[in-house]
């Protein structure tokens, strides 16, 4: 009995209805053997395929290296037999160079090696000692960086004491500019080190200037004759008369304070030490009995309120003829064709002003004698016309 028979039902032969379908072809027993020879045909051609890239890149890889070792290799001058033997393309030698190592050296050998590597690294005491002066100093051996430490001083300290003095620089040359030279007289008679703290200032402030007036006068005046006769007036630490004297010119220096050596102490603009005479005496002969001086020059030195009197002593004491050299501070003129017209009036004639210096203006007047003799009164208006010059002031701090 079949599975679906059921007593009373009759199943079909054939319960579903036939259709045309392709039937799948089913692998025999000889399918196996041609997979396995595809497969085999298909890694044999991978493995050729492989092997040609691979010999491609060989290729191009050689032919890059010896593009750059021909590069890289210096043109060659004709060489013997033994270099034949190197391959054209590389350039390498079949004959390997054998490198020699320590123990294929000699003792004598290796001592010198020793001794070479040692005096490599060996460096100098005095270098060492310089490379510990260039690190201290912060600069190589060219730098001239000033110390402003003083003995006994810490660096704080030291600028302490260098702001103090500049200040007090300032506080006696605005003083000396401001009052008239009886008062700076009597100030400097009181306390003589008032006058060298003042030109130990003056002569830190000359180091910042384009150029020293005194400089200029110490050229000019070299070329004198022998035993000129040169007043230096408000000479300050004589450099002029340093510099001169040992030229067989005689330079009388004067200032406030004497240094007992060349400096002569006087009132510049009150009375000289000098014999003169005021009067207006045509006659010349009689004028050079009395006058001495055949220059005067007055370099940074018209202060006081009452500088008018310094010219007026130039006058007295120099001969018929003779030079005034006055060198200024440009800042100070309110009017120099007022200054020139001032000294002119006292009796000298304007030969040149130089005013082509930034910081300065240069002077030279000639001794002429006076259309009239200069009455008290007279006298009195010129002297009071210091305020030509201004003061030299410095910005508070």
């Amino acid at each position: 009995m079949s599975l679906f028979e059921v007593p009373g039902w009759r199943v079909p032969a054939a319960p579903f209805p036939s259709t045309n379908r392709k039937k799948r072809k089913r692998l025999s027993n000889a399918a196996p053997d041609k997979l396995e020879s595809a497969a085999n045909n298909i890694e044999s051609l991978m493995q050729k395929l492989e092997g040609a890239d691979k010999s491609k890149d060989r290729k191009g890889k050689k032919r890059k290296i010896d593009d750059m070792n021909v590069k890289k290799q210096p043109a060659q001058p004709e060489q013997g037999p033994e270099s034949a033997r190197e391959s054209p393309h590389t350039g390498k030698s079949k004959k390997k160079k054998k490198n020699k190592t320590t123990s294929d050296l000699s003792e004598k050998e290796q001592a010198e090696s020793v001794e070479r590597s040692g005096r490599r690294k060996e460096i100098p005491a005095s270098k060492k000692a310089s490379k510990r002066e260039e690190s201290r100093s912060g600069g190589g051996p060219t730098s001239s960086k000033p110390s402003l430490k003083s003995p006994g001083l810490t660096d704080l300290q030291a600028q302490m004491k260098q702001s103090l003095d500049g200040a007090r620089f300032r506080l006696i040359n605005e003083t000396l500019y401001k009052s008239d030279s009886g008062h700076a007289y009597q100030m400097m008679k009181d306390d003589p080190n008032i006058f060298e703290e003042y030109h130990k200032g003056f002569r830190h402030q000359v180091q910042s200037w384009p150029a020293n007036p005194i400089s200029h006068y110490i050229e000019t005046l070299s070329t004198y004759p022998a035993r000129t006769v040169i007043a230096d007036l408000g000479c300050g630490d004589a450099a002029l008369a340093k510099a001169l004297v040992p030229k067989d010119l005689t330079v009388l220096s004067f200032d406030l304070v004497s240094d007992d050596k060349y400096v002569i102490e006087a009132d510049i603009c009150a009375k000289l030490p000098l014999p003169g005479s005021e009067s207006n005496v045509e006659d010349e002969e009689s004028q050079s009995n009395a006058q001495v001086v055949d220059v005067v020059v007055c370099a940074l030195s018209l202060m006081g309120t009452n500088w008018p009197g310094c010219i007026r002593e130039a006058w007295r004491v120099l001969r018929s003829g003779g030079e005034l050299k006055v060198a200024e501070v440009a800042s100070r003129f309110t009017d120099i064709e007022a200054f020139v017209s001032l000294i002119t009036s006292i009796g000298f004639k304007l030969k040149s002003k130089d005013d082509q210096n930034t910081h300065f203006t240069l002077f030279e007047f000639r001794k002429v004698s006076r259309k009239h003799e200069i009455s008290e009164k007279e006298w009195e208006k010129i002297l009071s016309r210091g305020s030509l010059l201004k003061s030299c002031e410095y910005k508070r701090r």
